[in-house]
Formats: C-alpha cells, structure tokens, sequence
C-alpha cells in the first residue's frame, strides 16, 4: 500500500464530552471502546463519565444496590439493574447507577430487546451525583420525566442530601420526609429508605427500615396480587 494511501486512512471515531450523534453511531463507537465503562447520550449529547472515586461514588453506589437487592429478592416480578444500558429514544441511551423494573408480564412498561438492552422506562432510576450541579438533575431529569420514569431518586453526596421525584401528570413532585425521617416509594410497597441513616453509611438500620417496609400489609397485599396474577 503506498504512503499516500495510507495517509487517506481516517482515524478511528471516539466518544468525547460534548459529541453530537445520533443514537446509532453512539453505539457504534461505543462498542469499539471497551476500556470506557459509562458514557451515555442524553438530548443528542455524548457525556463520558471520569475515573470513579470510592467514597463520593462507589461507595454509595454499592449501598444503594444492597438496599435495592434486599428489596428484590422480597419480591416476586422485578428485575434490577446495576448501570444498565436503557434506550429511551433515538436521542437518549442512558446507563443509570441503578434501575428497578417490572417485568413485562407484571405490566411493567420497558422491554428486553433482543440484544438484552433495556427499552422505554424503567419504574425506577437511581442515580448517585456528586451535587445538584450534575446534569442527573437537569437534562438527564426532564429526559426520564417526558419518558415517564415512575420515580426517580438522586443521591447528592456532597450536599448529603436526597431528592425523590414521582411522576404525576406528565410533571415531577418532589417526596418530603415523613415523620419518621423516611422517603417511602409509590409505586413500589415495602420500599422504605431511611434518609440519615443511609447518608451515615449504616448499612443495618438502612435494612432494618427497609425490612419493616417488607413486612407492611401493604407489601404483603402487592406480593400477593403479583402473585395471582401471574398464575392467571
């Protein structure tokens, strides 16, 4: 091959912060960078995640999954995902820190496609941000919101601070605390988060709370129902 035909070889396209692309080259240059674990499209927008440090991300991250895993394993119908590739539309392929959905059989309103990628909306996003700065809180929120996430929960770390959103008529509420410090789901029974506990890392009464949720008459009734209704 002579030099100047190798010099007409363009040099492979990577995923940079601030790409403009269509869902499908996302994914394509995706797939050629296996050393990058999280980028995601948002609006049309590429945003490639840094290094991940322990105790302002990881660390969290990982409690929040034992707390959702203790949830699952309670009950019947859920899957739960661990910075899943969800497809929203042709504009937005996001890879939440964690997600909770029902299956579809359950009426649960996303999809497996038959590459194993979730489609459509999750019941459920989790995401772990460093402050109300992230773009968790604006682009990625109006995103899940015109999509229809069901609830939607941002742990702000370095403002040590939770905000749960429920989707409501097209629109986002923010959940306030109960009495008893707790932010409880609406659409999933049982699942209890107790707020400073969970901030102070203390992983037993976190589950403590969460197991009196499991226990709940109303838990009990949604396992029973979910029950019935796939044996019918």
């Amino acid at each position: 091959m002579s030099k100047a035909k190798l010099g007409d070889r363009k040099p492979e396209r990577i995923l940079e912060n601030g790409d403009r692309l269509t869902r499908a080259e996302f994914e394509r240059r995706y797939h050629k960078m296996p050393h990058v674990k999280k980028a995601e499209l948002v609006e049309g927008v590429v945003y490639v995640v840094s290094p991940v440090k322990m105790q302002s991300h990881s660390e969290p991250h990982a409690n929040i999954m034992i707390w959702l895993g203790t949830y699952k394993v309670a009950t019947p119908g859920l899957m739960l995902g661990d910075n899943a590739t969800v497809r929203l539309d042709f504009d937005n392929e996001v890879q939440p820190d964690a997600l909770l959905r029902l299956d579809e059989s359950n009426g649960g309103t996303s999809r497996i496609s038959e590459d194993d990628y979730v489609e459509g909306a999750p019941e459920l996003i989790v995401e772990v941000a460093s402050s109300s700065a992230s773009y968790d809180l604006h682009d990625k929120l109006q995103v899940y919101r015109r999509h229809g996430v069901r609830e939607y929960l941002v742990w702000l770390v370095q403002d040590e601070e939770f905000r749960w959103y429920v989707w409501e008529e097209g629109t986002y509420q923010q959940q306030q605390l109960d009495e008893s410090g707790c932010l409880k789901s609406r659409f999933f029974p049982g699942l209890w988060l107790d707020v400073s506990a969970l901030l102070a890392r203390e992983m037993q009464q976190v589950l403590t709370v969460l197991n009196s949720g499991i226990a709940s008459s109303e838990h009990q009734d949604y396992v029973r129902r979910s029950r019935s209704e796939k044996e019918n």
